[in-house]
């Protein structure tokens, strides 16, 4: 992390937080150790069970959250539903964060012909709804030729990551090209020119570690959009199958709204705690950006 971010980071540990902000951070941990260590946990694999517990409500002993109609037990679904939701977002966010920002900062650091042509591209693929978009990507990049043929379980994983990525890719490379824009005309990178350090050294020394913590706050959002075009594209039926996401267990339950509906509710809480805890945290780190750059 450099010293830009921990000076960030810094002035958020003086800051008096709310209840909001505290259950935010706790709720991202919480999903974040599922993700990692939800498979060292005693719960058993999101499997058929036995079928006497076939929709049993929240609290049955030895299920805390009930079985669905097709007997699967809820609560080890969003324990092994947050390993998949969390890590698509975490990869799809990180690959389209660092290809965007490596165009976004060298559009806006070389300017000319190359920036019309990365902004203009930039424009034409936010102009398209990006719930859109991932279908779109996904139905062409995971259709086999034969169509009898079912698709295997990790080239879906791969073709949502890829679309995933794909629709990240100009929100962040906007937000470091416009931070780029600011960041190249300040004092220090004009005299780092005419001094005659490369370019390269410029943008790796005083453009990346400026542009890095915008980057980071708005990849918290950007997670959010994530997770929920994830689950979206799981109740569309082209996301990963046998309900192994979060989304998953959406398309699953919503069978169940009438006789079993806590098969589709809790899912649902758990995402959308998921997405307001990154957009509040998102916030704060803006918040912090916003303050660093006014003392600046």
């Amino acid at each position: 992390m450099s010293t830009h971010a921990l000076g960030i980071v810094a002035s958020m540990r003086k800051r008096k937080y709310t209840i909001p902000t505290y259950f935010a951070f706790a709720w991202l941990g919480l999903a974040v150790f599922l993700a990692i260590f939800g498979s060292f946990l005693p719960v058993d694999g999101y499997q058929v069970i036995h079928g006497d517990f076939i929709d049993s409500p929240p609290l049955t002993p030895g299920h805390w959250f009930g079985v669905d109609s097709n007997g699967y037990d809820i609560f080890s679904g969003i324990i092994n539903g947050a390993r998949l939701s969390v890590f698509i977002a975490i990869v799809s966010v990180g690959l389209g964060g660092a290809i965007g920002a490596l165009l976004g900062i060298t559009a806006a650091y070389y300017r000319g012909r190359y920036d019309s042509f990365i902004n203009s591209t930039f424009n034409v693929v936010l102009s398209v709804p990006n719930l859109v978009l991932a279908l779109a990507l996904v139905a062409v990049l995971a259709t086999n030729v034969d169509i009898n043929e079912a698709v295997p379980t990790w080239r879906r994983l791969v073709t949502l990551i890829i679309s995933l990525t794909v629709v990240i890719i100009p929100i962040l490379g906007r937000i470091a090209r416009a931070a780029t824009l600011a960041w190249s005309g300040r004092e220090f990178v004009v005299a780092a020119r005419s001094m005659g350090m490369r370019d390269r050294d410029i943008i790796k020394r005083h453009i990346v570690p400026n542009v890095l913590p915008a980057l980071i706050a708005v990849g918290f959002l950007a997670v959010g959009v994530v997770i929920i075009a994830e689950a979206s594209l799981s109740l569309l039926g082209v996301g990963i199958p046998d309900g192994a996401s979060w989304g998953g267990m959406l398309a699953r339950g919503r069978n169940d709204l009438e006789y079993n509906p806590h098969a589709l509710y809790i899912p649902i809480i758990a995402l959308a705690f998921t997405v307001i805890s990154t957009n509040h945290v998102g916030d704060v780190l803006r918040g912090g950006l916003d303050r660093r750059e006014g003392r600046l």
